[in-house]
């Protein structure tokens, strides 16, 4: 028996551990027995694992054997910051008891040393801006008056402070809200700033102590965002993670958005803006520019800054807007785009095609700027002021650079675009962002993740499009995962699809109403189509008397919806809860949690990542089959390249796209052995498309399904 199974099996060591916690699963053992095989491989596997495997344990339990056993070292990259707190506190602590018995006092680490050490060193890895440098807290503390730009910002510096006499580990997670959050970018922790060994605090500084124990590290735990930027930098040879052996992608279904997201560029005005004014705000004459002590010994230099930076405003305002005139007159008589974020009427998404669309005098200005702030550097009589002025040139060299490529469209096989949304209350100017991302990331993680001397295991609840009967043979199972091995490029990797060991055919019910009529036709008449929709709503909240999940594709819709269903609601006594209009994400599910008659309206991250268990959640409603808009301009990219090659766009890529998050949404539902309740879908396209079926065929077996 092998030590996995040992260790999972009904009456071994987690089972004495958790006692009526636990609970033997027979595809628990099966994905670690995988897992085990592509680590002493060093191969790749894709694993689906339902809701309910209890996945975690089934990758921890090998990772934790190789660490200890080969000195070797594994990362783990989870997407949502709930299921790595969850691997840091609880389930490798747990396993740590069984699998590492000897402590840290009876045999001490060496990384130098050869062969087994019977010692697991975990670590949870944080991004450098996620730590405060207590030497710039006080170099802020100490220049508030002069640096700070009002009372609201010197009272967020106050929070900071406290905060920092008492947090653990100096890292966001702790810190209380801010009245204006930008101030964090005064304090925190800074490559470009960093004294290294020169600074008075680096025995304290909570960046350098988390810097050595990763460094120290044999099991790395961070998120999607990190892992990605860190493989994107790579490529320039200054990644900041350390080597690693084995690669574990949790929450494998963003991989392809996150991977996109790092290996592309995106500029904003806010980003340009919030340096300037950091540097000089010309409304309150405050600023880093400003303060006294900036040692340079030249004020002269200091008003060639200052009018640099006032000349950059200028630049940066009329680039932008020129920006937004080129979104705005391609996206004339174009139907409004169902991914604009909540409070953003107006909003617009428009595909730049072409380079030089508009005159590019900011990489000029910017390029000037950072000339002046190094000029500065070098006349600076003060270690601290030049280490600021360092990072202060180094990202108006960035803005200037990212500008530069943005406009010029000097990255082969990407899409470019530009966003453009309605001010805020709290903005002074409009938010618009020049972005790009590779059309295809499949080459990129070809090259840079599956061609690396390291085992790569990617799971999720969805990455596959259908299910895979036993008898099926191993080509035939394979294609249910064809899609994100295409997009992946992860070709030759080993595929392993595992079902819930829940039975969803006696927990969970399909009712499919075709009532609110098609969303694909409803073109001329939203506002009917919007209001037969809300009376479904009503409808089947009122069936469940409440604990429901609302899922919509577009937040004009919700939002439409909210205002028509509120009123109605309430008066029965439902809470009801929207994303975008009542709160931030967690602050709404917590008060979802809490009240067992809630409803709760969500858009884009609530059909995944979102764990409800019990009869909070008895009803799912999925209002609309959730393709991607097709004039998105990344979707569009995909769409004109896959028909350049002669591929179908919609059953190669949109369907596949819209069954996996359609898995997602559905898998809201049953979170346990004690969960019941329907997952209600209000788009008839599931039964009278073509297509229909392909959403069906992916739902666990058995579940019975109920037409209204």
């Amino acid at each position: 028996m092998h030590r996995y199974e040992s260790i999972l099996s009904p009456d071994g060591p987690l089972a004495s551990t958790l006692g009526n916690g636990f609970e033997s699963r027979h595809e628990q053992v099966h994905m670690a027995r995988a897992v085990w095989e592509t680590l002493e491989r060093r191969s790749h596997l894709l694993v689906e694992a339902g809701t309910g495997v209890g996945k975690s344990f089934a990758y921890l339990i090998p990772a934790i054997t190789r660490a200890i056993d080969h000195n070797e070292t594994v990362l783990i990259a989870t997407n949502t910051i709930s299921l790595q707190e969850q691997l840091i506190t609880k389930d490798i602590p747990l396993l740590q008891a069984i699998l590492d018995p000897v402590g840290e006092a009876e045999q001490p680490a060496d990384p130098t040393v050869e062969g087994p050490q019977r010692r697991l060193r975990p670590v949870l890895v944080k991004g450098r801006g996620n730590y405060v440098s207590i030497r710039r807290l006080s170099l802020a503390s100490a220049r508030q008056e002069r640096l700070l730009a009002d009372p609201p910002a010197r009272r967020s510096l106050h929070v900071i402070e406290d905060w920092a006499q008492t947090t653990l580990d100096g890292t966001l997670s702790t810190l209380p809200p801010l009245e204006r959050p930008g101030v964090w970018d005064k304090v925190q922790s800074d490559s470009g700033n960093c004294m290294g060994r020169k600074c008075p605090q680096h025995a304290a500084c909570f960046y350098q102590n988390a810097r050595r124990a990763m460094d120290g590290a044999n099991l790395l735990i961070c998120n999607h965002a990190l892992f990605f930027s860190d493989l994107a930098l790579r490529s320039q040879e200054v990644g900041f993670l350390p080597k690693y052996d084995h690669v574990i992608l949790d929450e494998a279904h963003g991989v392809e958005d996150a991977a996109s997201d790092h290996f592309g560029v995106s500029l904003s005005e806010g980003r340009v803006m919030h340096l300037l004014t950091t540097l000089y705000h010309p409304r309150t004459g405050r600023g880093y520019l400003a303060q006294s002590a900036l040692a340079t010994g030249d004020t002269a230099a200091i008003d060639r800054a200052v009018r640099l930076v006032l000349e950059a405003m200028d630049v940066c305002r009329q680039f932008f807007e020129s920006l937004v005139q080129v979104a705005r007159e391609s996206a004339k008589g174009a139907p409004e785009k169902p991914w604009q974020a909540a409070g953003q009427t107006g909003a617009v998404s428009a595909r730049i095609r072409k380079p030089a669309v508009v005159p590019n005098q900011l990489t000029e200005v910017m390029n000037n700027l950072t000339i002046r702030l190094r000029s500065m550097r070098e006349a600076c009589k003060n270690d601290q002021d030049q280490y600021e002025l360092n990072a202060y040139a180094i990202r108006a060299s960035m803005i200037a650079d990212d500008a530069a490529s943005l406009i010029d469209q000097s990255l082969p096989g990407y899409a470019y675009w530009v966003e453009a949304g309605s001010a805020s209350d709290d903005s002074a100017f409009q938010k618009v962002t020049l972005a790009c991302s590779p059309i295809e990331v499949a080459p990129l993680l070809k090259q840079r993740l599956f061609s690396q001397p390291h085992s790569v295991i990617l799971t999720s609840a969805t990455l596959s499009t259908r299910r895979v009967a036993e008898d099926e043979s191993t080509e035939s199972a394979e294609m249910a995962f064809a899609h994100t091995i295409t997009r992946l490029g992860c070709e030759g990797a080993r595929t392993l699809q595992l079902g819930s060991p829940f039975d969803h055919s006696a927990q969970a019910e399909l009712v499919i109403d075709t009532g609110a009529g098609s969303p694909a036709a409803s073109s001329g008449r939203e506002h009917s189509y919007v209001d037969t929709l809300a009376e479904r709503i009503v409808h089947h909240v009122q069936e469940t008397d409440g604990g429901a999940f609302v899922l919509f594709t577009s937040f004009a819709t919700l939002n439409a919806v909210a205002r028509r269903i509120r009123p109605r609601l309430e008066m029965l006594g439902m809470q009801v809860l929207g994303q975008g209009l009542d709160g931030p994400r967690q602050a709404i599910l917590e008060k979802f949690r809490a009240d067992e008659r809630s409803v709760l309206l969500g858009a884009a991250s609530f059909w995944q990542g979102v764990d409800v268990r019990g009869r909070g959640l008895r009803n799912v409603i999925i209002t609309k089959l959730p393709f991607d808009p097709p004039d998105r301009p990344l979707t569009e990219a995909r769409t004109e390249l896959m028909q350049a090659r002669g591929q179908d766009p919609f059953r190669e890529d949109a369907l596949p796209r819209a069954v996996m998050k359609f898995k997602q949404g559905f898998g809201r539902l049953i979170r346990s052995k004690t969960d019941h309740g329907r997952v209600v879908v209000l788009d008839p396209r599931i039964v009278t498309a073509r297509y229909g079926s392909a959403f069906l065929r992916s739902l666990p077996d058995g579940i019975p399904i109920r037409r209204t």
